[in-house]
């Protein structure tokens, strides 16, 4: 598999007290790795999450959702190769069988336990090699953040992580937190699988109120390929360790720091995530701007971003910016034709309905040959805004969907 010209290194991870994380071999697919990720969490864990909007979501999605409302986590499942979605009874009963199987090996309840799966959709998850699979990570030895974050990948290219730290109450807290996402990435909420990791203290109903927040402005900002997953999934575990005392309100003493510090986690890995979309060459941020509010930006934002032609434009580095002009108006939002300005970089292309006088397109040209490109349209009607992150679409995309399955 070639890499990502966009990779980054893996960073070093500090460890979190109260999360061991195991890997082992369930062989959902006939491959020669560890497809199958156990972390067990200390007595105490809260937990919080965000799943995908997908109206055909996967039964680890919907088993998750349930768990959720209770607010408390010992255990953390994920299996790669096989999605388990749109698989029926027999979905439902694997996901409740990996549950039931960790619970009594922690001695638990089974909603204790969070279950995720990414892969091929449709085809059950083979029970059997799911129970085996756990009874070998039960035994196995501890294994590093990079074993872990390696195992839950699938079409990845890189294995893709990211830490933060924050001061609370005047104790240092951490975050580390790991993800897997290349393609089939457009997510309302999240992206793919994604799972955060702090040893502050949080009341779960904060918890939950910090990373939808945070997901509102990373995940949910990202697309590759403007294809919504049936699993896509994040969830953040708060293990109680650091000392402070435990964050309720956004009133609380460390709180702001800790929901900032999340939010940056958050950023960081929806960033990783685009930057290893699938034949993907460029990491592109467009920046909408003067919409009537930041929902119709956003809207706007997206709708350049999952644009085929605006995509392919800047995979051949073609300053095209008519494709952008195209991308506004069919995004269905207000906006005037002959109030719109665009640019590439810092080049300013186009203002007031037409191309800016003398423009030389040079510079774009330089701008458009970079790694990272960055494009900005001012809709002038309004105060809303908004920021959204994507990647160009080369052959290399057609290339690995064409065979996925073979």
């Amino acid at each position: 598999m070639t890499i990502s010209p966009l990779a980054t290194p893996f960073p070093v991870l500090p460890a979190i007290p109260g999360v061991a994380p195991r890997v082992a071999r369930a062989q959902y697919k006939n491959w020669d790795r560890c497809d199958l990720t156990f972390v067990t969490l200390d007595v105490g864990t809260t937990v919080a999450g965000v799943t995908t909007q997908s109206k055909c979501p996967s039964p680890e999605v919907e088993w998750c959702r349930k768990a959720m409302t209770l607010g408390q986590a010992r255990a953390l499942v994920v299996n790669a190769g096989n999605s388990n979605a749109f698989t029926g009874n027999r979905g439902r009963a694997a996901v409740e069988a990996i549950a039931a199987r960790t619970a009594a090996h922690l001695g638990c309840q089974p909603s204790d336990v969070f279950v995720a799966s990414t892969g091929v959709i449709g085809v059950p998850l083979p029970i059997d090699k799911a129970e085996a699979g756990l009874d070998a990570a039960f035994v196995a030895e501890l294994c590093s953040w990079r074993d872990a974050t390696d195992t839950i990948g699938t079409t990845d290219t890189f294995p893709k992580a990211a830490t933060t730290s924050a001061i609370v109450q005047g104790k240092p807290v951490n975050l580390v937190g790991i993800i897997k996402g290349s393609g089939m990435i457009a997510p309302d909420m999240a992206t793919m699988l994604g799972f955060i990791f702090t040893d502050a203290a949080v009341d779960p109903t904060f918890l939950q109120g910090c990373l939808t927040a945070a997901n509102a402005t990373s995940f949910s900002c990202i697309t590759v390929d403007s294809d919504t997953s049936t699993s896509d999934t994040v969830l953040a575990f708060a293990t109680s360790k650091a000392g402070n005392t435990q964050l309720a309100s956004s009133d609380d003493d460390g709180a702001d720091a800790f929901a900032a510090a999340l939010a940056d986690l958050c950023r960081q890995l929806a960033h990783l995530v685009v930057r290893d979309g699938e034949g993907a060459t460029k990491f592109i941020r467009i920046d909408v701007t003067g919409a009537e509010s930041d929902g119709s930006a956003h809207r706007i934002a997206m709708s350049i971003a999952n644009s085929p032609l605006v995509k392919t434009a800047i995979a051949g580095e073609d300053a095209n910016w008519g494709r952008i002009v195209m991308a506004v108006g069919k995004a269905g939002e207000p906006a005037e034709r002959d109030k719109l300005a665009i640019r590439f970089g810092e080049t300013q292309v186009a203002k007031g309905g037409l191309a800016v006088e003398g423009y030389d397109e040079a510079p774009v040209t330089a701008h458009l040959k970079g790694s990272d490109v960055d494009v900005g349209v001012d809709i002038g009607m309004g105060e809303g805004r908004a920021t959204v992150w994507t990647c160009d679409l080369t052959h290399g995309y057609i290339s690995i969907n064409a065979d996925y399955r073979s």
